[in-house]
């Protein structure tokens, strides 16, 4: 008797290699936009606890400072919303990235950071 062979036939193997390639392209395109998101981040929350007593415009000033050594280039620190909580200092970050991927189709990416957590 025969035994059936196993394997994979050379379309499903370049199915899928395609499909590999399509998502280790979108994941090297989006990446860096969630890298500098969580910088953004830990920026935002390092603040809050540094500057307990500072105004709102120390605060901007130090976070435009960390953004320039960080390489952070979607938000500047007027585009932070300061809030005070008590004796806490409550910092947040949005605002929206846009990820061109292919002619005319992009991404867009909302995001949210908050020194409360």
């Amino acid at each position: 008797m025969r035994r059936k062979q196993l394997g994979l036939s050379l379309g499903a193997l370049m199915a899928g290699a395609f499909v590999f390639i399509v998502l280790a392209l979108l994941g090297m395109k989006v990446a860096p936009s969630y890298l500098e998101f969580f910088t953004i981040k830990k920026a935002v929350v390092a603040l809050s606890a540094e500057k307990r007593g500072a105004s709102p415009n120390d605060i901007r000033k130090s976070f435009d400072q960390r953004a320039q050594v960080d390489d952070i280039n979607t938000i500047k620190g007027s585009d932070l919303e300061i809030t005070k909580e008590g004796n806490e200092i409550v910092i947040n970050a949005a605002y929206r990235k846009e990820i061109p991927l292919f002619g005319n189709v992009g991404l867009h990416i909302d995001f949210a950071a908050s020194s409360r957590e």
